[in-house]
C-alpha cells in the first residue's frame, strides 16, 4: 500500500525490518545504550552482525527523540539510523518526542544524500506506546517533512504484525 505526495513514495508493507534489501537506509527502534535488545532493536543487532555493536558503543548514550547514524554491516542496506523513541507514560511531552525520532531520522539520511529509508512503528513495542496513537505520529510526521526533502524518494513503513500493517494502511489511505 502506498501514495505519492511531492514525489516521494510513502507506503507501508508486512515484513522484516532486517530484510528491506530494497532501502538504504533501515531504522532501529533503539534503547539508549543503542544496545541488542528485544524487538526490533534485537532483530537488527542480529542481522547486522557484532560489528554493529562495537560502533554503537561509542554513539551511546542517546536521549529521547535522538538518532545516530551506524553503518549497517550484514544487513543489505547501508546505514542504520537509531532513534530513542519515548516510553509512553514516562517520557513527555510524548507525542512531540514520537514526532521528533521520525524527523530527526528523515533529515538525517536526507542529509546523508540516500533516497530510500525504512521505519519500523517506534515505541509501540515494550516501551508500550498506544499503537494507532503511534501510527497517527508517524505518519503525520512524515507528511509534515516530505515537502523538504531534497533526496529522499521513498519512506516505507515496515510493520511485522497483520494487524499493525492494517492499521497503517487504513491511515495512510485516509
Amino acid at each position: 500500500m502506498g501514495i505519492e505526495k511531492n514525489g516521494v513514495n510513502i507506503e507501508c508493507v508486512q515484513g522484516d525490518i532486517s530484510r528491506q534489501d530494497d532501502v538504504d537506509v533501515v531504522v532501529n527502534a533503539a534503547n539508549s545504550e543503542l544496545a541488542p535488545g528485544g524487538g526490533v532493536a534485537g532483530v537488527i543487532h542480529r542481522a547486522a552482525g557484532s560489528e554493529l555493536y562495537e560502533e554503537c558503543k561509542d554513539l551511546a548514550p542517546i536521549d529521547v527523540g535522538e538518532c545516530v547514524l551506524t553503518n549497517a554491516y550484514n544487513l543489505p542496506n547501508t546505514y542504520v539510523i537509531h532513534c530513542l523513541g519515548p516510553r509512553y507514560g514516562i517520557d513527555k511531552p510524548e507525542k512531540e518526542l514520537l514526532s521528533s525520532c521520525y524527523a530527526n531520522a528523515l533529515e538525517l539520511a536526507d542529509g546523508k544524500g540516500v533516497e530510500s529509508i525504512a521505519f519500523p512503528s517506534i515505541s509501540t513495542g515494550a516501551f508500550g506506546y498506544p499503537f494507532r496513537d503511534a501510527a497517527e505520529v508517524a505518519l503525520g510526521t512524515v507528511f509534515k517533512k516530505v515537502d523538504n526533502l531534497k533526496n529522499l524518494e521513498k519512506i516505507r513503513f515496515v510493520l511485522y504484525s497483520q494487524n499493525d500493517f492494517l492499521v497503517f494502511k487504513d491511515i495512510l489511505g485516509r
